[in-house]
């Protein structure tokens, strides 16, 4: 795989893990930034008010470096860690696993806790759907309307997406392209439709651009 590229998951997923009365609920969630993940957190504080923690884990970006995990209350390690270890296990990135715990009134014992928070992450991403992506980079093009041949003819044999259009006195789009298609800047380039500012290709650090 292209350091690019990388492994997420499509949609939320749950898994569900109990033990002496204490029942684990896990989601997992793709997400692309730390404001998403905050709201889902959130969401799910206010959803499962009457659960005493819900300790959580995510790593954005393709090269995997951005990451973090919480124990939420639980004892140091016993959470926020194990939750973490299964989306290494699973070499996935741009992705939440929030861990809801609702207390069973006996004591699971740091051992216990690992392996609860574990096992309900692990059932979540058994049961999510494993998806390959890649980082993208936006382009905006201008030209006029007399041009409009020659971008659509290099658009439609291309993964190119359109994220937006603007036809006015001239026609102006933005377009998402995957990295392994760079050679597309070359194909505009000679066209003469890439704005000033567009000379320096932005690469976004988390996944698929916004």
């Amino acid at each position: 795989m292209s350091e690019s590229k990388f492994k997420t998951i499509s949609e939320l997923s749950e898994g569900f893990y109990k033990e002496k009365g204490s029942k684990f609920l896990a989601f997992a969630i793709p997400c692309k930034t730390e404001d998403e993940i905050k709201e889902h957190i959130q969401r799910l504080r206010k959803e499962h008010y009457q659960a005493v923690h819900v300790c959580s884990a995510f790593r954005l970006g393709s090269d995997k470096k951005k990451y973090r995990a919480s124990d939420d209350g639980e004892p140091s390690n016993s959470a926020g860690a194990p939750i973490l270890g299964q989306i290494q296990s699973f070499d996935l990135t741009n992705i939440l696993i929030a861990v809801v715990r609702y207390y069973g009134g006996i004591n699971l014992g740091v051992g216990g806790l690992i392996n609860a928070y574990r096992t309900a992450s692990k059932d979540a991403l058994e049961n999510a759907q494993i998806i390959e992506q890649e980082d993208e980079i936006l382009i905006t093009l201008q030209y006029d309307y007399s041009e409009m041949p020659q971008v659509m003819s290099v658009l439609k044999n291309s993964p190119a997406k359109i994220i937006e259009q603007d036809f006015q006195l001239s026609c102006k789009l933005s377009i998402q392209v995957p990295v392994s298609e760079m050679n597309l800047l070359e194909q505009f380039s000679e066209l003469n439709l890439l704005l000033p500012e567009e000379k320096h290709i932005r690469i976004e650090n988390h996944g698929i651009i916004q």
